[in-house]
C-alpha cells in the first residue's frame, strides 16, 4: 500500500504540468483556513449558488481545476480573492479521473487544512450544519484526533420529469429537486482499501436495474485533515494510508458522518450525460453516462410513492442516512 501511495504521489507531480494557473491566490491562504478542492467542466451555471453555499459555510479559499469549459466558467471566477483556478485541456480520465490534479494541489497548497473536495452539484451537510459553521466540525475532528470525515452521496431529484426541472443561474437546487430515496441501499467493506461501499437510491431502482450492482457508489470521504503524504486513489472512495478509510466503528455505536446532497438531476443533466458520453472520460468507458443518456430519452420520473421530501440532516439522521455521533 505504501507503494501504491507512492506511485500515486508521483502520478499526480507527473500530471500537475498539465495545469496552468489561470488566477493564483494561494498566496492569500493562512495557516487555519479551510479549503475546498473541485475539478469542473461547463459548470458555470452552478457556480454562483455553490460559491455562497460553502462561502456561508465558513470554506476560507477555493482551489478549482477547470478541464476545457467553454461556458465561460474562468471569465465568471476571475478577480474573486478567494478563488485559485488552474485550467487543462488534457484527458480527464488519464488523470485518474481528476484526482491526480486535485492530489498534487492538495500536496503543493493545502498540508495541514481541513479541505473540503467535492463536485459542483454536492451540497455537503453534516450535523449542526444548520446552527454552526463547519470550522466547528473540524475543531471538533481535531480534539477528536479524527482525520477523516465520511458522508453519503444522497441524490436528490425533482417530483416530476428531470427535464421539466428547469434551473435557473444562482438558484437554490433544493428549491425544484427535494426528493430523495430513504431506503433502497446496500452496504459491504472494501476488502483492499477498508472503506465501506455503498449502492443504492433512485440511480440503481432506475439507471441500473438491470444490474444494480453496476450502480455508482455512493460512499465518499470528502472532509480530510490533509497531509501532503496522502492521496485519493479512487475518486473522494478511497484514501490512502487505509487508516483514513476507517470512517465506521468495528465495535459497536456510531461514529459522526455527514451528506453530500447530489443535485445532478435538474433539467441540465441530459446535455449534461450526453456531452459526457461522446466525450468517454469517465470510469468504465462512460458507462454510466451511457445509462443516463439511453434512459432520459424516454423522460423518466425519478420520483415514485416512497420517495421523502428532504427537510434538514436530522431526517436524515432520523433515518441512519448520517449520525452525530458523540458530537453534541
Amino acid at each position: 500500500m505504501r507503494l501504491r501511495r507512492k506511485r500515486r504521489l508521483i502520478r499526480a507531480l507527473r500530471k500537475s504540468r498539465e495545469l496552468t494557473a489561470v488566477q493564483d491566490n494561494t498566496k492569500a491562504i493562512r495557516p487555519q483556513d479551510i479549503l475546498l478542492v473541485s475539478t469542473m467542466r461547463n459548470e458555470q451555471i452552478r457556480l454562483p449558488y455553490f460559491l455562497e453555499y460553502y462561502r456561508n459555510l465558513g470554506v476560507d479559499h477555493f482551489l478549482f481545476v477547470d478541464n476545457g469549459s467553454q461556458d465561460g466558467t474562468a471569465e465568471y471566477l476571475r478577480g474573486m480573492s478567494d478563488v485559485s483556478l488552474w485550467r487543462t485541456e488534457a484527458s480527464y480520465r488519464h488523470a485518474g479521473f481528476g484526482i491526480d490534479w486535485m492530489n498534487y494541489l492538495k500536496r503543493r497548497y493545502a498540508h495541514g487544512h481541513w479541505v473540503l473536495v467535492v463536485d459542483p452539484d454536492e451540497l455537503f451537510i453534516y450535523p449542526f450544519c444548520d446552527t454552526r459553521p463547519i470550522r466547528a466540525l473540524t475543531d471538533w475532528l481535531d480534539n477528536s484526533a479524527i482525520r477523516s470525515f465520511s458522508a453519503m452521496l444522497v441524490d436528490v431529484y425533482p417530483k416530476g420529469r428531470v427535464s421539466d426541472a428547469v434551473y435557473q443561474e444562482g438558484q437554490d437546487p433544493l428549491e425544484i429537486a427535494n426528493w430523495f430515496d430513504s431506503g433502497n441501499y446496500t452496504i459491504s467493506k472494501n476488502p483492499t482499501y477498508g472503506n465501506l461501499w455503498i449502492q443504492g437510491g433512485p440511480r440503481a431502482r432506475l439507471f441500473f436495474a438491470d444490474a444494480p450492482k453496476k450502480a455508482p457508489a455512493l460512499n465518499k470521504i470528502p472532509l480530510v485533515k490533509w497531509d501532503r503524504r496522502y492521496a485519493y486513489v479512487s475518486s473522494t472512495h478511497a484514501l490512502l494510508p487505509r487508516g483514513l478509510n476507517r470512517v465506521y466503528e468495528t465495535g459497536g455505536g456510531e461514529k459522526a458522518c455527514g451528506a453530500l446532497l447530489h443535485t445532478k438531476f435538474l433539467d441540465t443533466f441530459g446535455a449534461k450525460a450526453r456531452e459526457e458520453m461522446s466525450r468517454n472520460q469517465h470510469y468504465a468507458q462512460s458507462a454510466e453516462y451511457k445509462a443516463y443518456a439511453e434512459a432520459l430519452d424516454n423522460h423518466p420520473e425519478l420520483w415514485c410513492k416512497w420517495s421523502e421530501r428532504y427537510i434538514n440532516w436530522r431526517q436524515l439522521e432520523i433515518l441512519g442516512l448520517m449520525s452525530k455521533g458523540n458530537w453534541a
